[in-house]
């Protein structure tokens, strides 16, 4: 017999108005009913709990709990008793008996019972096998086996999106942001109790799904955290690389293993459920032989006034380059210096920080464009454009621009 939680009773009310032919009668009997909330009689809902009248469903991350019991319906005494259960999936066979002793003996009119749990990891048929063994009195051995089967169903449905953020001014690789949809494909409502991302070494990660106040955090998702039947809902979390992996921009390139959720709910009066996925994976960005990131730029710039930017140029091939830089004007954005500079050799893994200066010549938002770097060793050149955006203003007054 398999033990789950018991339900709340329910029962249908039955009204009429005082005028009708019935008149109060209706109304005394839900009163007098003992399983009705007194004081709230017309309430679908009940004060008594209900034992299941079937096997129920069973889902995959919850407990499978059953209660076996071996009884003695014969006038015998029978003597070395032994209870084996084993769980049958389509992949494994568990033995989820608590002990494999045998029992000396067992009297007529008595049972040998024993409780069994085991947390379910597989969707699809499972069969619980119970079998006994004995001697009789007459040292003849026995042995019979009895076949449970049931259907564990998938109760979430999880999909997950990758984005891959271009690195901010401050750090020095990119950020992957994580979109979790969760939806319960379950016919009853749940409580989700803990949704969390279990990061890869390589990643610290932060979750993006608490409103920050400058008392406490408050969940987007408001207090009572309930999803109801096919219901979905969205998870946001942030990783960022470890300091130790942050200057290893070939070692970064090639991660695709994120990490892992780990998602733990609630049903019907408490009954807990726990499932984690598979180690997540993305498309790792391809950022070619060379990189080229922003260190530093300004938001708003001047009309007519030079401004200085702070280029990073990454190596991520694995061979050494031998770069020149060549920058090409544009019509809205000149660059100041010279072009065709030496900017020596770069090894693998390795980077180098310019300082280069611009001339805005027209106003509004602007993109810097127009570098390009040649590998002299391999003759290839790697063009950028739109690398950056500055807001070009003006200074003076609008007679004056």
């Amino acid at each position: 017999m398999r033990l789950t939680k018991p339900t709340l009773f329910t029962n249908l009310p039955v009204t009429c108005e005082d005028r009708d032919l019935p008149g109060d009668l209706f109304g005394r009997l839900m009163k007098e009913d003992p399983s009705t909330i007194k004081g709230a009689e017309t309430l679908m809902l009940g004060e008594m709990l209900t034992l299941p009248q079937n096997f129920g469903n069973i889902f995959l991350g919850e407990t499978f709990s059953s209660y076996i019991s071996v009884h003695n319906d014969s006038s015998q005494v029978v003597k070395d008793i032994l209870v084996k259960a084993d769980l049958q999936t389509s992949s494994q066979r568990l033995n989820l008996s608590a002990s494999n002793s045998a029992v000396a003996e067992l009297k007529p009119e008595c049972c040998i019972d024993d409780v069994i749990h085991h947390e379910v990891k597989e969707i699809g048929t499972h069969i619980l096998v119970c079998a006994v063994s004995y001697t009789t009195q007459y040292g003849e051995k026995l042995y019979f086996r009895k076949f449970f089967k049931f259907q564990v169903l998938k109760p979430l449905d999880v999909k997950t999106k990758f984005y891959n953020a271009e690195s901010d001014l401050s750090s020095v690789t990119d950020e992957v942001f994580l979109e979790a949809q969760i939806q319960n494909i379950t016919t009853s409502p749940m409580f989700m109790e803990k949704v969390s991302l279990e990061p890869s070494m390589m990643y610290n990660v932060t979750e993006l799904n608490v409103v920050s106040s400058p008392e406490h955090g408050e969940s987007t998702f408001g207090k009572m955290s309930y999803l109801q039947p096919m219901d979905t809902r969205q998870y946001l979390y942030c990783l960022k690389p470890k300091p130790e992996y942050a200057e290893k921009a070939g070692v970064i390139k090639g991660v695709t293993v994120i990490g892992k959720l780990d998602i733990v709910w609630k049903t019907n009066l408490g009954e807990r459920g726990r499932l984690q996925t598979s180690q997540l994976q993305r498309m790792a960005p391809g950022y070619g032989d060379i990189r080229l990131s922003m260190e530093t730029i300004p938001d708003t710039v001047n009309l007519e006034e030079p401004f200085d930017i702070v280029c990073k140029i990454t190596n991520c091939s694995e061979r050494t380059m031998d770069l020149v830089l060549d920058m090409c004007n544009t019509r809205s954005v000149h660059w100041c210096g010279v072009s065709g500079r030496q900017l020596g050799k770069l090894s693998p893994g390795s980077f180098l920080s310019l300082l280069l200066t611009l001339l805005p010549s027209v106003q509004g938002l602007q993109s810097i464009s127009g570098l390009r770097l040649t590998d002299t060793f391999l003759k290839r050149t790697y063009e950028y454009d739109d690398v950056a955006q500055v807001c070009v203003v003006c200074p003076y007054t609008s007679n004056e621009c």
